[in-house]
């Protein structure tokens, strides 16, 4: 279960957001910016986290609020997953992905993901989960509200990597999985997931 903090805090910071992206009175948006700046006070209050750092976030994000796309890529060879280290996160390690860009199909972002954290070209053979972050157990509870998307793909060549967000990719065995940057991704899913890869048929997961 969220905190109930958390939750009053996201819908405080919708409500704000939304009335700043249509209000026109300037009193209006004078009370809609105190209300984007209590959620953040909140938020911090919550989360131990410095609030103008938070209301400098929210204040970032503009027109109507919907769940933000995460993306990740569920690469398997020979019952071991493909992992990149979060260089953000201490080095742990998550499958590669982040969040789906503006003008990029789903797919389309988690390829482009691929190649830049794991230097790998890949295609996409199925979308095999699309999970409610919040109902999946993950760790430090996130400001926005984010739907993650899981794809199977398949390696076809590589590429030139960035090393800017992570190291250099590895193979693990999936019974000897290293320390996972839980706030990225879960063991369970991890299992799940190669699940969809030994069974094709599967249906796509969702919640």
């Amino acid at each position: 279960m969220l905190p109930q903090w958390l939750l009053w805090a996201r819908e405080l910071q919708a409500v704000a957001q939304a009335g700043l992206t249509f209000a026109e009175n300037p009193y209006d948006r004078e009370r809609y910016e105190k209300m984007r700046a209590l959620a953040a006070k909140m938020m911090a209050e919550g989360s131990g986290a410095d609030a103008s750092m938070i209301e400098g976030l929210f204040a970032g994000q503009v027109g109507y609020v919907t769940p933000k796309v995460d993306v990740r890529a569920a690469i398997f060879r020979e019952g071991r997953v493909l992992l990149v280290g979060e260089m953000s996160d201490g080095g742990r390690w998550t499958m590669p992905g982040g969040w789906a860009d503006v003008n990029e199909t789903p797919s389309e972002s988690v390829i482009r993901e691929v190649a830049e954290e794991a230097g790998y070209v890949v295609t996409v053979g199925k979308l095999a989960a699309v999970y409610d972050r919040d109902k999946c157990g993950h760790p430090q509870p996130h400001p926005f509200h984010i739907y993650k998307m899981f794809f199977l793909c398949d390696i076809v060549g590589e590429c030139e990597k960035s090393d800017l967000e992570t190291g250099k990719p590895r193979f693990f065995p999936l019974d000897a999985l290293p320390e996972l940057s839980e706030p990225r991704v879960l063991a369970w899913q991890i299992q799940r997931l190669y699940e969809h890869f030994l069974t094709p048929s599967l249906p796509t997961d969702f919640n």
